[in-house]
């Protein structure tokens, strides 16, 4: 069955690093192109990074574009998003997405073209 299991998240400074990692089903990681969600609270769920086309292609949104990678490890069936220099703003639960492939260069951000979702993983930053 589909199954995304994220894993982390914690609580860090201003400046401070995280690596976010989702473990994918065999099925999921193969037939389907995966992304990086966060939802804050009180705000709207936001697509952070994607990845396609055995991790040759990416994409970023606005805001952690410099900071954060987004990556597969194929050996593992493991999407994973290392954040750098992390700001208060980033602060919010991560969650890991899976969608089919189909346009995917069109709305890869976009919430409502994923299919499968993990239950997320928490990120805080403070000062």
């Amino acid at each position: 069955g589909v199954q995304l299991v994220e894993s982390g998240g914690g609580s860090v400074q201003t400046g401070g690093s995280l690596r976010l990692s989702c473990v994918a089903s065999e099925s999921v990681y193969m037939n389907y192109c995966m992304a990086w969600f966060r939802q804050a609270p009180g705000k709207e769920r936001e697509g952070v990074a994607a990845i396609a086309n055995a991790g040759t292609k990416t994409v970023y949104v606005d805001s952690v574009k410099g900071r954060f990678t987004i990556s597969q490890d194929n050996g593992r069936y493991t999407l994973n998003l290392q954040m750098n220099s992390l700001k208060a703003e980033d602060t919010g639960m991560y969650y890991c997405a899976a969608r089919t492939c189909a346009n995917w260069w069109l709305d890869s951000l976009a919430a409502d073209r994923y299919s499968y979702w993990g239950r997320g993983t928490q990120v805080t930053v403070s000062s």
